[in-house]
């Protein structure tokens, strides 16, 4: 969602980097330069003249510090004035006795019952019994898309159609769940294209009649400037607790969440950042700062890893790997396990100083290629994914045609293939080559 933001930065960053000594000039420049790129990625202007208003006064004033660089005074500064203006990390309010009823609202087309069976999976792995009902009486099939959630991760959905009014529903649904003695309640409720007082007036009656903990606004982050001023518009009707960003990993600019908090004072709690059922991400400010900033984001990556990864099958492929014993087999298996974690170029985007390496990888490390790569290992037997030497020129042939990709394509694979293993050779060696990325990515 960032990268057009976090391309302009990093560029005015490197302009200041090949100052010697940073001036009230310079500053002034490079601040103009922040500006145009914060209002571009649609940033509210109240917030970016206030951020910018900060981020002056610390860098021209008592904080630089002279170990470090004139573009590192600088990044450090807006680094943590982001982090002040993105607020709090998201923390659900789960104290008190139980069932805590969370009520999500939104606009219609926000995602918001994806984001309901999202939040009750991500609560069930923390230790909760979620139940969730289906409020949306009005959006046709929604109870059904709600139902057929609830079964895919295992947490059950009170509903009674669509005639009955959604307060009711609401109610009887609350005292179901503490029959059931389930720890969270939540409820996905009806939204409409725009606000309108009949919807209002029922997230009114819903609130006052079931009392939820957290009350959280389900916004669109592609629709920019206009989910402040939902926010704003929710937040002075229902009183909301928190926001949840839907549709993070779209094209969006990043003006929603950057604005969002500092105009309403209301915190960001989640992140929606993919489709999949288990894309839902606790906001972490600084996580967020050091992404938007090119710095990549190391814990994030490391929470997907140890969530989604087989840590027995990982040591099982380092151990073979150290000992040479590295097969196409353990390749395909690895390469498997790592599609777990998301699309390729994504997770490079989290590890510190790869967010411009992400852009320029060659095309064969693109998504698209690994599946081809995929394929063409799918297409050798087990004997010959074992033992790669075996692969004549016959074989090379049958496995291009069975994978839908060309002998060159199967000749480059062994050959990179090969490459790692005479890696791994020089590595138990204790020798690193220094052209481990063949050039491709000079100072890595």
């Amino acid at each position: 969602m960032f990268d057009s933001l976090s391309d302009r930065l990093q560029a005015i960053f490197d302009k200041i980097g090949r100052r010697g000594v940073l001036t009230e000039a310079d500053v002034d420049a490079a601040l103009r330069e922040v500006r145009i790129a914060l209002l571009e990625a649609d940033v509210n202007y109240k917030v970016v003249k206030n951020f910018i208003r900060r981020v002056r006064e610390r860098t021209i004033g008592q904080e630089a510090q002279r170990h470090l660089t004139p573009a590192q005074q600088v990044i450090k500064v807006v680094h943590e004035e982001l982090i002040n203006t993105l607020g709090e990390p998201g923390r659900l309010n789960l104290s008190g006795p139980t069932p805590h009823v969370i009520m999500l609202v939104g606009l219609q087309g926000s995602g918001k019952t994806t984001t309901a069976a999202k939040l009750a999976l991500k609560l069930r792995r923390d230790g909760h019994r979620p139940f969730m009902i289906a409020a949306d009486t009005y959006r046709p099939a929604a109870v059904e898309q709600l139902e057929i959630l609830g079964k895919q991760i295992q947490v059950p959905v009170y509903s009674e159609g669509t005639d009955p009014p959604p307060p009711d529903i609401c109610e009887r649904g609350l005292k179901e769940a503490r029959r059931g003695a389930y720890t969270v309640v939540i409820m996905d409720t009806a939204g409409r294209l725009h606000i309108d007082d009949e919807m209002m007036a029922e997230l009114e009656a819903i609130r006052d009649r079931t009392q939820p903990k957290e009350i959280l606004l389900v916004v669109d982050a592609m629709t920019g400037q206009d989910a402040v001023r939902v926010a704003d518009e929710f937040n002075k009707r229902v009183g909301l607790t928190g926001i949840i960003l839907t549709k993070v990993d779209g094209d969006a600019r990043g003006g929603a969440a950057i604005s969002v908090r500092e105009v309403t004072g209301v915190p960001i709690k989640y992140l929606g950042v993919g489709e999949k059922l288990d894309a839902l991400e606790v906001f972490h400010p600084d996580r967020l700062a050091s992404r938007i900033l090119g710095m990549g984001d190391i814990l994030t990556l490391i929470e997907k890893a140890e969530r989604e990864l087989d840590r027995k099958k990982a040591l099982e492929a380092e151990q073979r790997l150290l000992e040479g014993t590295f097969t196409l087999e353990d390749f395909l298996e690895q390469l498997q396990e790592l599609k777990k974690l998301g699309p390729l170029s994504q997770l490079l985007e989290l590890i510190p100083g790869f967010n411009q390496v992400a852009k320029q990888l060659p095309a064969e490390m693109t998504d698209k290629q690994l599946k081809r790569v995929e394929a063409i290992i799918f297409s050798m037997t087990p004997e010959e994914r074992r033992n790669p030497r075996i692969i004549n020129a016959s074989r090379k042939r049958r496995i291009a045609r069975g994978s839908g990709t060309s002998v060159e394509e199967v000749n480059q694979l062994l050959r990179e293939f090969r490459q790692v293993q005479k890696l791994m050779k020089q590595l138990r060696k204790g020798r690193f080559p220094v052209n481990i990325f063949g050039g491709r990515f000079p100072g890595l």
